[in-house]
């Protein structure tokens, strides 16, 4: 009896030793002083530091992974043994960031993962150097992606100013560019960068190589991720108003309010507008005239216990028109000659985040873009409808060293040519997805990625990704590897400068399907940073639209290949920035003459950019940038164009919220009419009047206003 007496007691002891909660108390110091607002990562639940840089939290019994981030210092991740019904202490240190990077946490990669913490390469355009770039062009976004290491926004258009965004060689029409996620700007964005404003951008991320494991058959050069300014604790109002030497006018307002603790809302209004010129005057509009409006509104709510939602919807206005001056007419033909291209686009888009108790992230969403363009070709008339959709359905979840991701996507893309209606196209393309970051080591992480994509039009296509980090002390390094496809459209670069009307396909066409490697390697300590990055890519069956003496799309025959490096250089401290960039890129294919260089492509360019700033009421920023050679295509005046170089400075002064600035740009007013006429002698065979643009056309110019804060 007694012994029994005795198991009941042992019994009851462990239950009741089992019914006590375990718990642990995280305390995060830097530099051995307290940090308040630490967010600790534990078992999918966030939870933030006091005053005292302290938090406690229930857990489990046994092994718990604790994850510690703050803005300005580097992530730890540390696995702390807690035994049942115990309180465990866990002292946690930071250390700050030596990069000249804020810690900000990217999503273009899914995993919402610190900057610093990505095996697969980002680079991010953080808010200061966006209100830099802002005030240089404050009507579109063109200035600062051209500005980014390894970027290039090439005119596409010279009639129309239309331009596309270059990745380490790559052609633009392999660039995917996103808003806050969604594909608010439709599959192929050209023109469309001239349309979006800069204001209301809090960051851009930008993933170079090809991306298609993450973003689908878009994203083979790569990726930008244009994101959005997130409403404050208190309203706030900026206004833009900018004037310049060339007859541009801007004005742009951007208003945030909280509506509740979780409620939010901003509001973008943009208004641009730019008189028709003739810089060189020989009787043709080196820049076209346009009037454009955008507005968008932005919805955000946050529970700030792990779900999420936002939503926008947008709308764009714009007419454009170039060609021949008023009362001008050209030489060779005695009659006048407009382009023009009148644009109406909307979008809405949604995304919706929750955290299910057993620490899995849904997330959720989905946008829809139509619009609507009238072209005119001089006496030929050319109209669209293009609509695109978009939806995708992901779950995350983080394990001990590891983060899984997984989802489903779908996008349809539809091309109406009202005008041409053999060239209309509908694609729909539904995919899964699967995503595994894992830290196998405080020093080594790795990412592997793939997505299977079933396309309406070309079946069934696979795309693998792995990259990996590598970080001992200040020294980093990322490989990366990938492959993905391209569905071919008529829609091309020159295509969208000449039309369709002229054009031949010789088909059927063939999806281009794409792979790129690169490495790199990154140095930080204290305020300086360098970075130099190898990679090489190449596209089979790549689709070129030949010029010579005939309009044609076709698939070329052997691949097109991209080889090259890019060195970077940042020295940042609390007045003073420094950055510099060079890179080269050989860019190549094959056509009927050989082997030749990609048109347009510069093998070497380089980059210096200095900025000043005291008691933060002023700053000056001084800016160079040189442009190599390059093979010109279809040119009747060369083969190759000259090298040339831009200077330009930047001052800004603060009174009270009042914020004047002056930019100079171009200061040496180099110009591709300083070489060779823009208008050649005979029309071309696509119908264009115009060769391709390979230097600035607009020359001199000089900009300034004010940007009010109230």
């Amino acid at each position: 009896m007694s012994s029994m007496t005795g198991f009941y007691r042992v019994l009851l002891l462990a239950l009741s030793l089992q019914s006590v909660q375990s718990a642990a108390v995280v305390t995060v110091t830097a530099g051995g002083a307290p940090v308040a607002g630490a967010e600790v990562l534990i078992a999918g639940t966030i939870y933030r530091t006091d005053d005292r840089g302290t938090v406690r939290v229930e857990v489990s019994p046994g092994s718990v992974l604790f994850t510690v981030s703050k803005a300005g210092f580097a992530t730890v991740t540390t696995t702390v043994i807690v035994a049942a019904g115990q309180q465990q202490p866990v002292e946690i240190e930071l250390e700050k960031l030596p990069s000249v990077e804020e810690a900000v946490t990217v999503s273009a990669t899914r995993t919402d993962r610190g900057l610093e913490d990505q095996p697969m390469r980002v680079e991010v355009l953080d808010r200061e150097e966006i209100d830099e770039k802002l005030m240089m062009t404050p009507g579109d976004v063109v200035m600062m992606l051209n500005e980014m290491g390894g970027m290039r926004v090439q005119a596409t258009s010279p009639s129309l100013g239309a331009a596309s965004v270059r990745i380490q060689g790559m052609r633009g029409r392999y660039t995917r560019f996103l808003s806050d996620g969604l594909p608010l700007f439709g599959e192929q964005v050209s023109l469309g960068l001239m349309q979006i404003p800069p204001l209301d951008l809090g960051r851009v991320e930008v993933i170079k190589g090809v991306a298609s494991s993450l973003y689908g058959a878009g994203a083979m050069g790569g990726v930008v991720n244009l994101v959005s300014r997130r409403p404050g604790t208190k309203p706030e109002r900026q206004l833009l108003l900018n004037r310049s030497s060339l007859g541009a006018t801007d004005a742009g307002l951007w208003y945030s309010t909280p509506l509740s603790e979780q409620w939010g809302l901003t509001l973008l209004a943009s208004a641009n507008g730019q008189q028709r010129n003739d810089v060189d005057k020989d009787g043709w509009a080196d820049l076209p005239k346009y009037a454009r409006g955008v507005v968008r509104p932005r919805l955000f709510w946050d529970n700030h216990a792990g779900e999420t939602f936002f939503a926008t919807a947008g709308g764009t206005w714009e007419n454009r028109t170039g060609g021949t001056m008023p009362e001008t007419v050209l030489a060779a033909t005695g009659s006048p000659y407009v382009e023009a291209l009148n644009t109406r686009r909307s979008d809405v888009g949604a995304a919706f985040q929750a955290l299910s108790a057993s620490g899995i992230v849904w997330s959720a969403r989905g946008s829809w873009t139509s619009q609507r363009q009238d072209h005119e070709f001089g006496d030929v008339t050319e109209r669209d409808d293009h609509h695109t959709g978009f939806a995708e359905l992901t779950a995350r979840r983080a394990m001990a060293r590891q983060t899984l991701v997984g989802g489903l996507a779908i996008e349809h893309d539809r091309f109406e040519p009202i005008d041409l209606p053999r060239f209309g196209y509908t694609f729909t393309v539904p995919g899964v997805f699967v995503q595994d970051d894992v830290d196998v080591a405080r020093w080594l992480a790795i990412s592997a990625s793939a997505r299977v994509d079933r396309h309406s039009e070309f079946g069934t296509f696979v795309s693998p990704r792995i990259s990996g980090l590598v970080r001992r002390g200040q020294w980093s390094s990322r490989l990366s590897y990938g492959t993905g496809f391209f569905a071919p459209t008529p829609i091309t670069e020159e295509t969208e400068a000449a039309g369709l009307s002229r054009l031949t396909v010789v088909g059927p066409l063939k999806p281009e399907r794409g792979r790129s490697a690169s490495f790199d390697i990154t140095r930080a300590r204290g305020p300086l940073s360098a970075t130099l990055t190898l990679f090489h890519s190449s596209v089979a069956d790549p689709v070129e639209v030949e010029r010579a003496d005939r309009f044609v799309l076709t698939n070329l025959r052997e691949p097109t290949t991209n080889t090259g490096i890019e060195a970077l250089g940042v020295w940042k401290s609390e007045d003073f920035s420094f950055v510099a960039n060079y890179a080269y890129v050989r860019s190549r294919e094959t056509v009927e003459e050989g082997r030749v260089d990609v048109p347009l492509t510069p093998r070497h360019s380089v980059g210096l950019d200095a900025a000043w700033e005291w008691e933060r009421a002023g700053r000056l920023g001084v800016e160079w940038f040189y442009t190599g050679a390059q093979r010109l295509e279809g040119n009747p005046y060369r083969d190759e164009s000259r090298p040339y170089s831009v200077f330009g400075v930047l001052a800004t002064r603060r009174i009270g919220r009042v914020l004047f600035f002056i930019n100079g740009e171009n200061l040496t007013d180099v110009k591709q009419t300083r070489w060779e006429p823009l208008v050649r002698p005979a029309r071309g065979v696509d119908g264009r009047w115009t060769g391709d643009a390979w230097t600035p056309l607009d020359g001199r110019n000089i900009n300034g206003g004010v940007r009010i804060g109230f």
